[in-house]
């Protein structure tokens, strides 16, 4: 009986969802390696899902109490791999993986995650962060990672920590006046972000105030834009998986770095735009099941993490889904549970494994209300 209610418990629609959206991934990356001329990335990818497998388990199992505990020493030793990379050869021009034989380490997937952990257990008792000054440790903390990340050079991933920040800022009861303010501040200070990214970055973000339709392929970072929106484009409606291929020119198809950053747009092309809005369909069905975790839980801890993550990946959605349409920079970022890439399915497993975790223990410590406030406090 206890485990037939403990199963009944279990949030099935973050699972179900994970599950459809790592199948059409492997699908994608075959497509993408299948239009190269052949390649075994998703059979690599079939792999490290396997290795997600058991880890997504552990993680749901877990008492999510006993995290809190490690919280900081854990975002501590994200640091210090953050740091370690720099001890490694560039791929690329970027300082980001470190080697361990067979594969490769992104320490900054698992950055995400240790840093929504000890941000979680910063305020979650707390209530300094309801005035101003109180906003400078959170920050701080958000700041240590987003430096290093960005001197890599990752914009991408570097640009997630700030939605994640003011999700659980909100979500802990800050105030939303000193949030827009801080917002105004971050907006008046942008010129000297601008000086201070790599020229890379700068070409990237310039490109996308420059793009133009029709007309040939530009050259330089130009070029990934209009293949994206190109190869999104020969999907039609329904797809090539139905419809067939639209063009016999192979190189309308050429698309660099189509398993990873640009699998929606392998997505588009296979399934056309019905796949693609169904897709955008599952994760949002996914992240509104991870906020009505959040929102029947009452232990503080585990409802800040919840919400941590389901900002963190909304926000990987959005950014990576945007700049594959011309509507944000393109930024090597990944898109969860379906860019080819170990690190980061494995960490995004285990992240929505937690959040299982926190849906099978909603009043697992602390009773009541958390973060509700008066007036004057």
């Amino acid at each position: 009986m206890h485990s037939a209610r403990y199963i009944q418990r279990i949030p099935w629609s973050v699972p179900l969802c994970a599950v459809v959206l790592v199948l059409v991934g492997i699908g994608a990356i075959s497509r993408a390696d299948a239009l190269a001329g052949g390649g075994v990335r998703a059979e690599r990818q079939a792999v490290w899902l396997l290795l997600a497998i058991p880890a997504t388990i552990a993680a749901a199992a877990i008492p999510h109490r006993l995290l809190r505990g490690w919280s900081y020493p854990l975002f501590g030793l994200s640091l210090l791999l953050l740091v370690a990379v720099y001890f490694f050869p560039a791929r690329n021009g970027a300082h980001r993986w470190i080697p361990l034989g067979l594969l490769d380490f992104q320490p900054s997937e698992l950055a995400k995650l240790a840093y929504i952990l000890a941000l979680s257990h910063y305020l979650m008792f707390r209530r300094n962060y309801r005035r101003l000054p109180g906003l400078i440790v959170p920050f701080a903390i958000t700041g240590l990672p987003v430096v290093l990340i960005l001197r890599e050079p990752d914009l991408g991933t570097s640009m997630l920590f700030f939605p994640v920040l003011f999700s659980m800022l909100f979500a802990a009861g800050a105030r939303p006046r000193h949030l827009c303010a801080i917002l105004l501040l971050g907006a008046v200070s942008l010129p000297a972000l601008w000086m201070v990214m790599s020229a890379e970055q700068k070409s990237r973000i310039t490109t996308l105030f420059m793009q133009e339709d029709g007309g040939g392929a530009p050259r330089g970072d130009g070029y990934h834009l209009y293949q994206s929106k190109q190869v999104l484009a020969l999907g039609g409606r329904w797809g090539s998986a139905w419809e067939g291929a639209t063009v016999e020119d192979p190189l309308a198809y050429h698309l660099p770095a189509a398993a990873t950053d640009f699998v929606f747009c392998m997505v588009g092309e296979r399934w056309g735009l019905a796949g693609a809005l169904a897709v955008l369909t599952i994760y949002l069905v996914m992240f509104g099941c991870g906020l009505r975790i959040a929102d029947q839980t009452d232990e503080p801890f585990a409802r800040l993490v919840a919400v941590g993550i389901v900002a963190l990946l909304a926000a990987q959605v959005v950014i990576n889904t945007g700049m594959t349409v011309g509507l944000a920079p393109i930024t090597g970022l990944t898109l969860p549970l379906m860019s080819y890439g170990g690190s980061s399915l494995l960490m995004t497993c285990i992240q929505l494994g937690l959040l299982v975790n926190i849906g099978l223990r909603p009043g697992y410590e602390i009773p009541g209300e958390p973060f509700r406030f008066g007036e004057g406090e």
